[in-house]
């Protein structure tokens, strides 16, 4: 595997999917069979924040993700929050949290989510990463924000 990438999106539209899918367009992953994993990075693996995915492979391929996702029918608010650690030995943590509440709600319920998943762990961490992604939802919208880790290159689904 070559890098995780943590990407973002958010995006009104008619129906909670069509807004989904809109985040998972913002987020440059819409083409693709998206299946969600826990939250372990594996070790000797990069992970950077691009914000948008660069080409992953063919449309309709499997991408392997950790996912925060949040999508509400307006009027209100949606955040999503996804942060990581890395140790020194290599292997990392991503935890996610989402939810119909602000930004700052939901960067301090994901880092005390990774503190706690550390403190289970006999590894000795970097300093954590966020990414956050927040929107505000208008009457008679559905709002989704979404914020994924992307582990490497599509792969065939069949």
């Amino acid at each position: 595997m070559s890098t995780i990438r943590v990407v973002w999106g958010s995006a009104s539209a008619p129906t909670a999917m069509a807004s989904y899918d809109a985040a998972l367009a913002e987020a440059g992953v819409e083409n693709y069979n998206l299946v969600s994993v826990s939250s372990v990075i594996p070790a000797d693996v990069d992970v950077e924040a691009v914000g948008t995915a660069p080409d992953l492979g063919p449309v309709g391929d499997r991408l392997t993700v950790v996912e925060a996702r949040a999508t509400t029918a307006g009027p209100g608010r949606v955040s999503a929050a996804l942060a990581w650690a890395q140790s020194a030995e290599g292997p990392g943590l991503f935890y996610e949290t989402a939810g119909e509440t602000d930004q700052a709600d939901v960067e301090r319920r994901v880092r005390e989510g990774l503190r706690a998943g550390q403190e289970l762990r006999d590894w000795q961490f970097a300093d954590p990463q966020v990414a956050v992604e927040s929107q505000r939802a208008e009457s008679g919208e559905h709002t989704t924000a979404i914020v994924l880790a992307v582990y490497g290159e599509s792969e065939p689904i069949c």
